[in-house]
């Protein structure tokens, strides 16, 4: 049986915006029990929002790019470096290699602003996914959401 293909693009209409939000719903609140009031935030209304999509339509999984002042809280205030963050791949997708092309889709929107490298703050149980991906993480970990996290950078 073969895996049904799927496209990932930036999310810029409305309705591939609400598809993120229902998608982070889903995986963050519904199944890490990550509080709603915290999980959507004022950057979701500057971010590059990107949707990975099954060629049937279904949303398989999101991910989102801050830059600029948006992202200096994340960065140390590196201009040159942009955050991703809000990666979530719903239940049904994971294992098709939906993750890694949202984590490149998100770094060639970075690419395309002038970046020279991405930031992340992992949950430490997704080190070795984003280590693969070229991902280094530095500092020691620290708590967010109520979850242990590392920061990690790739230079593009």
């Amino acid at each position: 049986m073969s895996t049904p293909a799927y496209e990932v693009r930036v999310a810029d209409d409305p309705a591939d915006r609400e598809a993120c939000f229902t998608i982070r719903k889903e995986v963050f609140v519904g199944e890490q029990g990550v509080p709603e009031d915290i999980e959507y935030d004022a950057y979701d209304a500057v971010a590059v929002h990107v949707l990975a999509v099954r060629e049937d339509g279904t949303p398989l999984g999101t991910g989102r790019l801050l830059f600029g002042a948006a992202a200096a809280g994340k960065t140390d205030g590196d201009a040159s470096v942009g955050s991703l963050g809000r990666l979530a791949v719903t239940r049904q997708a994971r294992g098709l290699g939906v993750g890694a092309a949202l984590v490149r889709a998100v770094e060639e929107a970075a690419r395309v602003r002038g970046l020279t490298a991405v930031d992340l703050h992992a949950q430490t149980q997704a080190l070795g996914f984003y280590e693969r991906l070229g991902y280094v993480a530095y500092g020691p970990e620290f708590p967010d959401a109520g979850m242990p996290h590392r920061a990690m950078r790739r230079v593009l």
